[in-house]
């Protein structure tokens, strides 16, 4: 059965989709079968994995129930994507008006069996989509870049966490809080650091021992369809992320 993991924060520009798309090709070089799933209506994920912009299936076809899952999913060298679009935008609403927060657990109980991990990037927002995401999910890694308004809505975070552990998974954990965009030399780096580590503990878990570094690799990796690992091997980016990959298998154990 798949672990389920859900790349979330609340906040845009944290390097959530990067961490999704690295933690997915990273889990693949390990050896593992990978899913990785888009649910932020930018598609940004698909891209980044050198999917085409236009696909003949997306998440909101599965989720209309317009599509099986099996007929989405598209192969590549980094893992199996299911892809994301614009039409997703349009679910927001519907699927509250439906009360549908298990759209996406449901589909994924008919393919779960055929992977080691299935990593699902959330839009930026606490909506019906994050919800479905959470419902889903195993466990929750939440990216924060190493700025002071990172930290703003961490707590919300954990309300909508603690809402749906009550609610509709009970087994949920949040699995780390991993620091990016982070520069070793800088004090406020470190301060950001010492803060985040108190509403980790807060939020009833810790901070990644992995730090993922500035580089400008990060910025042109989508636009070449590339993992961070192919793109730029000998980046600080490269050499961190593969770091923390090893570190969410040991976690989860």
């Amino acid at each position: 059965m798949a672990v389920k993991i859900v790349l979330t924060n609340q906040k845009g520009g944290v390097g959530k989709t990067t961490t999704a798309a690295s933690l997915a090709a990273g889990l693949v070089l390990e050896g593992k079968k990978v899913l990785a799933l888009d649910l932020d209506p930018q598609g940004n994920l698909g891209f980044s994995l050198g999917l085409p912009v236009e696909s003949d299936g997306t998440i909101y076809d599965l989720m209309k129930g317009r599509e099986r899952i099996q007929d989405i999913i598209c192969t590549t060298e980094y893992g199996d994507i299911i892809p994301s679009d614009i039409t997703l935008s349009a679910g927001v609403k519907e699927f509250y008006e439906q009360g549908r927060q298990l759209l996406l657990k449901d589909a994924l109980a008919c393919v779960e069996k055929s992977y080691d991990y299935v990593i699902i990037d959330t839009p930026p927002a606490l909506n019906i989509l994050t919800i479905n995401a959470y419902a889903a999910a195993d466990y929750l890694i939440v990216p924060m870049s190493s700025e002071i308004l990172s930290l703003v809505g961490l707590a919300q975070l954990k309300d909508t966490v603690d809402s749906v552990r009550n609610a509709l998974n009970p087994g949920i954990e949040i699995l780390g809080i991993l620091l990016t965009k982070f520069s070793r030399r800088t004090r406020l780096a470190g301060e950001v650091k010492e803060m985040a580590a108190t509403v980790a503990k807060q939020m009833g878990t810790t901070l990644f021992a992995n730090e993922i570094r500035s580089g400008v690799a990060v910025s042109e990796m989508p636009a070449h369809g590339m993992s961070i690992y192919r793109y730029a091997p000998r980046s600080k980016p490269a050499e961190d992320y593969r770091g923390f990959v090893k570190e969410v298998i040991e976690r989860i154990g």
